[in-house]
Parts: C-alpha cells; sequence; structure tokens
C-alpha cells in the first residue's frame, strides 16, 4: 500500500472520528436512559414518595427529584413546566433536603409536603424569596423539629434519594440535581440527570410535546 493510499485511509478515519465525536458531542450524551434493570423497584419508589403534582393526569407523568433553591431544578421548572401543563403532563415533585443542611422552615415544609403532598404549599414555598425580610419561615406548617415523626420523614427523604442513587446508577444515569424520569410512548421508563437544558428537547420529546 503506497504512501497516497496510507494517506485517504487515515484520512478517512479522521473525518469518521471527528464525526462520530460531533454526534456524541451535540446529541448522544444528552439522550436520556432506559430504566431496564431494577424497574418495578424503581417504580414503586416513585409511587410511595412524597411526591407533590398539580394533579394533571395519572397516566402522563414527570417526576423531578429537587431540593429548594437548586439552581438547576429552579431554571427547568421556570422554562418547562409552563409547557409541559398545558400539554396536560402532570409534574410529580419530590422535594429532598438540601445536600449541604438545611433550615428548620425547610425541614417542617418538606415533612409537610411527604405527608399532605399540597401542590400549593410546595408553589407557595419555592416561589418564596431565598434571603431577606420576606424569606420562607413556613408559616402555618407544624415544626419537624418539635415533632420525632415529622424530624424522620425528612431522615426518610434523605434515605430515599440516597436509595434511589445506585438503581439509576446500574441504568447508566448519574444521579443529580434535578433527576426526571417519565414513561415514554412505548411504555419504557426512562430517566435523565437534566442538568442542562440540552436534555430538555428529549424530554419534551418522549412526552409527546414539539420542540419549539
Amino acid at each position: 500500500m503506497n504512501k497516497r493510499v496510507l494517506g485517504i485511509v487515515a484520512l478517512v478515519v479522521v473525518i469518521a472520528a471527528a464525526g462520530l465525536f460531533g454526534w456524541w458531542w451535540t446529541d448522544l450524551r444528552w439522550r436520556p436512559h432506559t430504566l431496564d434493570k431494577h424497574q418495578p423497584e424503581i417504580q414503586a419508589m416513585l409511587d410511595s414518595s412524597g411526591w407533590v403534582s398539580p394533579g394533571l393526569s395519572k397516566t402522563k407523568v414527570l417526576w423531578m427529584v429537587s431540593y429548594r433553591s437548586c439552581p438547576d431544578c429552579v431554571r427547568f421548572e421556570e422554562e418547562e413546566f409552563p409547557r409541559l401543563h398545558k400539554a396536560g403532563v402532570d409534574t410529580r415533585v419530590i422535594m429532598a433536603p438540601r445536600p449541604r443542611g438545611t433550615t428548620p422552615a425547610e425541614r417542617s415544609t418538606i415533612a409537610a409536603l411527604w405527608t399532605g403532598r399540597s401542590w400549593k404549599l410546595y408553589d407557595e414555598w419555592t416561589h418564596a424569596p431565598i434571603e431577606g425580610s420576606a424569606a420562607w419561615d413556613a408559616p402555618g406548617v407544624p415544626s419537624a423539629d418539635a415533632d420525632p415523626a415529622r424530624l424522620q420523614l425528612v431522615s426518610n427523604a434523605h434515605s430515599w434519594v440516597e436509595s434511589l442513587r445506585p438503581l439509576l446508577k446500574d441504568n447508566g444515569v448519574n444521579f443529580a440535581y434535578p433527576t426526571l424520569i417519565w414513561r415514554d410512548a412505548q411504555g419504557r421508563l426512562r430517566g435523565c440527570a437534566c442538568e442542562k437544558r440540552e436534555t430538555y428537547r428529549f424530554v419534551r420529546r418522549e412526552l409527546g410535546i414539539p420542540n419549539a
């Protein structure tokens, strides 16, 4: 094989490799995963968690695992919840304690959400200022710190997340906030750690929402 042929082969290989890398960089790495492994266990965990939702559907559902003031969670909610709700998707939010510690008001609110599942309470809490005189102080919400049973619910929420992590990892999903889980048109349980906007288009498409 002469040098000219070798050069052409090398060029083809480089172009193919560049094309594959470009495909991975712009598309493949953002795609969700099918949760084939532990599917019954994952679904049972979702169903038994303290999720809250606007109650739009029993069949068209998107689960979101979040925590108070999570920047990527807030962005997804602000940008995607309106169009999801317009399409009749029931956004079921599972609130967990913040990774770096919680406040008394946060603990009380998490306990209240896991027991009462009030979308109104969730909406008021997540739209209240983080700091300042108007910051959330859990008005009318029973104190979790004064009630061991309610405080245990906060611990249970943390344990729930830690139990979910390895199940998702076995399916190629490295848990992050927000983690989204849903069923596609084929009924497959799908999921992603959707921290980046690049993942949103796949979620919309699989839930039957046109990408504008």
